[in-house]
């Protein structure tokens, strides 16, 4: 069931900040939710929805700010789980801030291994959610502070101005740890992930082959763009693709006479690929 609110006040509109949807398979939880989001005007409520896959649609097409997630669902066929968060990684470089809202505390700890935003115990508290809006608005607020002071500052050499950048973002460097043993990657360099069993081996452009004690499932949950999962077996670097065969359901590798085949079930990540390499600086012949 998806409910959808539609016509509100636009004046209203204007002064909220953060829109969100709630994915809950109970209806009077819904409802207790939307009631004490509705006494801050800084709250703008979309959609909800009460099972896994209708909550995965309402955030892939209304793009909220926030989701409110219940973890430990009444009815189990309803799906709801912390797995939610990784699906939403699949299709966002940057998924929207998750808000736990359940009965149990005992799940917190694994809600943080995910990065949720926060987490609230139901039912929902003014009082809780004041502080999560404070929250919200303090980490804001600090980006814009932020983004002033890392504006370039000129100065003049030899009679030339020159920029210079205050901040400059560092590229992902991937720790794999093992006994003491620290290996840094740089992930720009991986072109693949490949499952085995309970582990994962990472190849580099370099041709080298390294084994990290994580499984697949894992690389895929904490990596976001441009690493995608295609495959049971592979999540690859989309930098790295140079020709997708549907046919064949393959992709080729740039440099490599590697192949690496795409399964039914991420056709649609491989759809996205195809439609981010059109969505650029693209001619098709």
């Amino acid at each position: 069931m998806i409910e959808i609110a539609y016509g509100e006040n636009q004046q209203n509109q204007n002064l909220r900040k953060y829109s969100y949807i709630i994915v809950d398979d109970d209806a009077e939880s819904i409802l207790k939710t939307k009631t004490t989001a509705a006494g801050f005007s800084e709250l703008s409520f979309i959609a909800s929805a009460s099972n896994f896959q209708d909550g995965l649609n309402l955030v892939l097409e209304h793009k909220p700010e926030l989701v409110f997630l219940e973890i430990d669902p009444k009815n189990t066929s309803s799906q709801l789980s912390l797995t939610f968060i990784s699906e939403l990684h699949r299709f966002f470089q940057e998924i929207p801030k998750i808000i736990v809202t359940t009965k149990l505390k005992d799940k917190a700890f694994d809600a943080i291994q995910y990065g949720v935003y926060d987490y609230l115990l139901k039912p929902v508290m003014e009082i809780d959610l004041r502080k999560t809006i404070f929250k919200l608005n303090k980490a804001n607020l600090e980006t814009k502070n932020t983004s002033i002071q890392q504006e370039p500052v000129s100065v003049v050499i030899d009679n030339d101005t020159v920029a210079i950048p205050q901040h400059v973002e560092k590229p992902l460097t991937i720790c794999i740890k093992s006994y003491g043993d620290y290996r840094y990657l740089n992930a720009a360099d991986i072109c693949y992930f490949q499952a085995d069993n309970n582990s994962t081996d990472i190849y580099l452009n370099t041709g080298e082959m390294i084994t990290a004690f994580k499984t697949l499932k894992h690389f895929e949950s904490i990596l976001t763009y441009p690493f995608i999962r295609i495959h049971n077996s592979y999540v690859i670097n989309r930098n790295y693709i140079s020709r997708i065969h549907s046919g064949n359901a393959i992709c080729y590798l740039k440099n490599s006479s590697k192949k690496i085949p795409f399964s039914k079930t991420y056709k649609a990540n491989v759809d996205q690929i195809i439609a981010d390499f059109a969505a650029g600086n693209y001619l098709e012949i």
